[in-house]
């Protein structure tokens, strides 16, 4: 399970600099109509006091409930499927590759349009004959009716909070993308349906490329929560050699022998990264892997081991054990529960061969 604050500022990130554009291209109109449309229940001075503030806070915090309601839903649909690592590092890949056809479609490339998904069509003439009402709420509705009509980097952000495997992570994921994408929504309330074209077309082309950029950012995080990211040869591994040469900083000290012939590796899990990331130690050895945190926080505490099925939440302060077996040679990566840092053991004969 992928830290709360970690898929949080994730969230956020996305819908800062992706999601608002794209979302404002299919959501926008909405909101302008629900902003241009004065209540007749509203007198002219309040109107004039509350000016746009009033409709606009009403779409965006209804929008906010609706989508961290969903995102809890999706959650709680992720805890009960347990998703293991792999799974998990395939719904991440599913995730970006949506992201790259919803870039494609921005940059209207016509042959990927057939396999972008889309709401249905009748969910979206309900929700738009609602911006049609001229009640109070009718800002607040329409906000809270947007889950229905989702744009396309909404929906990788949703699969997103299906791996989070908990109710809580899974909200702040989703919260986190509406809050990122509040200040673009913001904009579009002020300049209505003039800036809601602006979107749609002259900024479109930079849309399609921040969407892209996202996505070569998860797929990469999903390739290497399913370890099958590549790894570098042995000449790269900057480690303590079983037959010797200049050891990383610290890898030597990482690795004890114990008593009873066994070995024990200490990497130290640190807020943006393990330490050291690569590590040499002997095959045919019953080997234990040793995660020590101290004040530690974001995603690396959400500790996977992909070819092992391993996912362990670390605590901030102490140690966790992992048994690794008595392993063959090669290399066994490890990663945080989103992809994002990562390193690898690799398990060498006395001779030096893999």
């Amino acid at each position: 399970m992928a830290s709360t604050t970690a898929l949080f500022v994730t969230g956020v990130s996305t819908g800062l600099f992706a999601g608002g554009a794209s979302c404002a291209a299919v959501q926008g109109g909405l909101l302008a109509g629900a902003v241009g449309r004065r209540s007749a229940e509203w007198s002219e001075e309040r109107w004039e006091r509350s000016g746009l503030f009033a409709p606009v806070g009403a779409f965006l915090g209804a929008k906010l409930v609706s989508h961290a309601l969903l995102g809890a839903a999706l959650g709680l649909l992720g805890a009960a499927i347990q998703p293991g690592p792999r799974t998990q590092a395939a719904l991440m890949l599913l995730a970006g590759v949506l992201m790259v056809l919803f870039a494609l479609d921005m940059f209207g490339v016509r042959a990927v349009r057939r396999f972008v998904p889309r709401p249905p069509a009748s969910w979206g003439r309900r929700v738009r004959r609602s911006a049609k009402s001229t009640g109070v709420t009718t800002p607040a509705v329409l906000g809270f009716l947007t889950v229905l009509i989702p744009c396309g980097v909404t929906l990788s952000v949703e699969l997103l909070a299906v791996t989070s495997g908990a109710p809580l992570t899974g909200a702040a994921v989703m919260a986190g993308f509406v809050l990122g994408t509040g200040p673009l929504f913001a904009v579009l309330g002020f300049f209505l349906r003039s800036a809601a074209r602006l979107w749609q077309g002259r900024l479109t082309l930079v849309t399609a490329v921040v969407v892209l950029l996202v996505a070569v950012w998860t797929l990469g995080s999903g390739l290497r929560l399913g370890g099958w990211w590549p790894v570098a040869g042995p000449s790269a591994v900057a480690a303590a050699p079983v037959g010797g040469g200049a050891p990383e900083s610290g890898a030597a000290e990482a690795v004890v022998v114990n008593a009873d012939g066994s070995q024990t590796v200490t990497i130290q899990a640190r807020t943006t990264s393990y330490s050291p990331a690569a590590v040499t130690v002997k095959a045919g050895v019953p080997t234990t892997l040793v995660v020590a945190t101290q004040g530690t926080g974001g995603c690396v505490r959400s500790f996977v081991v992909p070819d092992l099925g391993v996912q362990k939440i670390l605590p901030t302060t102490g140690k966790t054990a992992v048994d690794l077996g008595t392993r063959k040679p090669g290399t066994l990566s490890y990663t945080c529960g989103m992809g994002m840092y990562g390193g690898r053991i690799t398990f060498e004969t006395p001779g030096g061969t893999q």
